[in-house]
């Protein structure tokens, strides 16, 4: 039975009707709260900042999972713990001490995750993984939504599972963008603990049924 999470990326929710969203995203199977911040630096397009966060962290009852897409993520953990995140995830690339940002993650009281571009190997992770509560793998270049998933993904999944189980740790990986029905299991069953959905599940004629339905196909 697998146990594989999922969270819905609220990049992909309807910003005028944010709150109902998001009251959807409570009533549904959906397991997590995946909240992109992007600057416009780091990545090409800019998300929304610390107040819509705060808004969303009022009304969410789930795991508020954080992403942040942006340059010197040092200067904002305590701000972000603040609002009410429980994982914050930085980007490795945007990372010069990476250890030191993720002790500092854990002392602000969140779970730390690290997430690594398409073209990031995870070889890198090697020293700090048992330090890492979460690996953030995006499967699409990051910045914009809807964008179609790289299958490199399932190869570094595998291999990430392996650095995992070989240094006796206990991190989950998290698979970020293009994932659908048609590639959910196939990511579960390489050993991806978390699935972010975003245009698949608010594109979606039935949200709620779509997050019940890849839900239903991972069990």
């Amino acid at each position: 039975m697998s146990h594989t999470l999922i969270a819905p990326s609220i990049l992909a929710a309807d910003f005028a009707n944010l709150q109902r969203d998001i009251e959807m995203i409570n009533a549904s199977e959906a397991d997590w709260f995946h909240i992109d911040i992007m600057d416009g630096v780091f990545v090409p397009n800019i998300s929304f900042g610390m107040p819509v966060l705060k808004a969303i962290s009022k009304h969410a009852t789930k795991t508020v999972d954080v992403h942040l897409m942006i340059v010197d993520p040092d200067r904002y953990i305590q701000t972000f713990a603040d609002l009410g995140a429980n994982i914050l995830t930085v980007h490795i690339e945007a990372c010069t001490h990476l250890h030191r940002t993720l002790q500092a993650i854990k002392a602000a009281g969140m779970k730390a995750g690290v997430a690594l571009n398409p073209h990031t190997s995870i070889a890198l992770l090697e020293d700090t993984i048992k330090d890492i509560d979460l690996v953030c793998l995006m499967s699409v270049n990051p910045g914009f939504g809807g964008q179609k998933f790289i299958d490199n993904t399932y190869d570094k999944v595998r291999a990430l599972k392996k650095l995992i189980n070989e240094k006796g740790a206990s991190t989950q990986i998290e698979i970020d963008g293009g994932v659908t029905n048609k590639n959910a299991k196939q990511l579960a069953d390489a050993g991806a603990d978390v699935l972010v959905a975003g245009s698949y599940v608010f594109g979606a004629e039935n949200p709620t049924q779509t997050v019940a339905d890849l839900k239903k196909l991972l069990s």
